[in-house]
């Protein structure tokens, strides 16, 4: 950075809010649990949709549980431009992952009702519907639902407890009847942007505030279930036993070496989520449910890397003697910025003294189901120690303010000389 920035944005305001809508769903001292479709996440989009509606927008939830708040262009016949990210949280989570997307965007909007800016199209701030995925065991709920492209069986996934997401839904106040009569319009929406913290350490280390997106990893979800046959532990030897634990070990070890097999590449395993039945420490384990996530930017090493875990799976299986299912939870290829995006981000950049760093994202984002209805960009901001799904996660006002900044910049921009030339 040059010299200091003149901001137009309101940085004090915009702490303020993260600071209030962090009180939601505290957990100690700095964390947050607001599951998506709790209690918690419902009080935190009724605080953010009384932020937009003060901001001057009109909101409103979808029947996806998606809050949508609208700023009203010259032109509503326009391509949409539409800014966002998500509220939900993880169950230890922190207190910026998403929500710097939305309450940024938030700010842009009071930004430009402050300054008497008035856009050419509709500006559409969304704050879409579990995000994260860790409730229902898949991710990017809303968003999918905004652009439709949910499952035949979306609403009849559990959580932990039991609950289907319909029955989560419904107490939400949201009625799934309502998807019968919605359909995505295709071209509506012109260009979506997203600010994120990166959830990483690359920026950190280049002593960079903020970052424009290159393009984000394919991620690519499985859940496992290995069954074998439950027996006393004291009494069955070792050579007879068909244990779905020590299968299930043998495959996380092995998922955590093909990942590292290509030194320097961004591949990255991880098997995040394991149940054992009966869970008792002197039954041998019947049967254990494992979760896989594998994330590469290169779909064909990915692919390849899929090909020799599945085929992993199924030799521990012989092995051990286990029964084995394996269902493919999250399939996506890796999806990339616009470049007159990425552009005239770096634009607006340097007229206020930054030269932003281009970098790839590893998490999936709401971004990578918007990228798949029309062009894309992202702007990421610093965090400390490249922490996130932690209450440890931060980022400081001073990036925030500027990453926000960016993206109001970006905004304007877009709402002006880009929708200008549209037929």
């Amino acid at each position: 950075m040059n010299q200091t920035p003149v901001l137009k944005i309101n940085a004090s305001r915009l702490q303020q809010r993260i600071h209030e809508l962090a009180q939601i769903g505290k957990i100690g001292e700095t964390g947050v649990c607001r599951l998506a479709l709790s209690k918690e996440d419902r009080a935190g989009v009724d605080l953010v949709k009384s932020w937009m509606e003060e901001a001057g927008m009109e909101a409103s939830i979808d029947p996806f549980a998606n809050l949508i708040g609208v700023k009203r262009g010259s032109d509503p016949n326009a391509p949409v431009l539409m800014l966002g990210s998500h509220v939900d949280s993880q169950p230890y989570g922190g207190r910026f992952d998403g929500v710097i997307g939305v309450l940024g965007a938030i700010e842009v909007i009071q930004t430009m009702t402050e300054e008497g800016f008035v856009p050419a199209c509709n500006i559409e701030v969304v704050a879409f519907c579990d995000e994260e995925g860790c409730r229902f065991n898949k991710g990017l709920f809303g968003v999918r639902g905004m652009t439709g492209k949910l499952e035949p069986d979306e609403l009849e996934r559990t959580d932990k407890n039991g609950m289907t997401r319909r029955e989560a839904l419904i107490q939400f106040g949201c009625d799934p009847a309502d998807f019968e009569g919605y359909s995505f319009q295709e071209g509506r929406i012109g260009a979506f942007l997203e600010l994120h913290i990166e959830q990483g350490p690359v920026l950190e280390s280049l002593d960079a505030p903020v970052g424009i997106v290159s393009g984000i990893s394919g991620p690519l979800w499985l859940t496992v279930e290995m069954t074998g046959f439950a027996g006393h532990a004291g009494s069955v030897p070792m050579p007879m036993r068909r244990d779905a634990l020590v299968g299930c070990a043998k495959v996380i070890v092995a998922l955590n070496e093909l990942v590292q097999q290509v030194p320097g590449a961004p591949t990255v395993g991880t098997v995040g989520s394991l149940t054992v039945f009966p869970d008792s420490r002197n039954i041998i384990p019947e049967n254990v449910s494992f979760t896989v996530d594998l994330r590469d930017i290169d779909l064909a090493r990915r692919n390849a890397l899929e090909a020799e875990l599945l085929s992993v799976i199924d030799n521990v299986a012989r092995e051990h003697g286990l029964a084995y299912t394996i269902r493919e939870d999250t399939n996506s290829e890796p999806r990339y910025c616009a470049d007159w995006i990425k552009t005239t981000m770096r634009e607006e950049a340097e007229k206020i003294g930054i030269a932003p760093p281009e970098l790839m994202s590893g998490p999936f984002h709401d971004s990578l189901t918007m990228s798949y209805v029309c062009d894309y960009g992202m702007i990421f901001v610093r965090c400390k120690e490249g922490i996130s799904h932690n209450p440890k996660e931060y980022s400081s006002p001073e990036d925030i303010a500027l990453g926000t900044e960016l993206l109001y910049r970006t905004a304007v921009q877009i709402s002006t000389e880009r929708w200008r030339i549209q037929p």
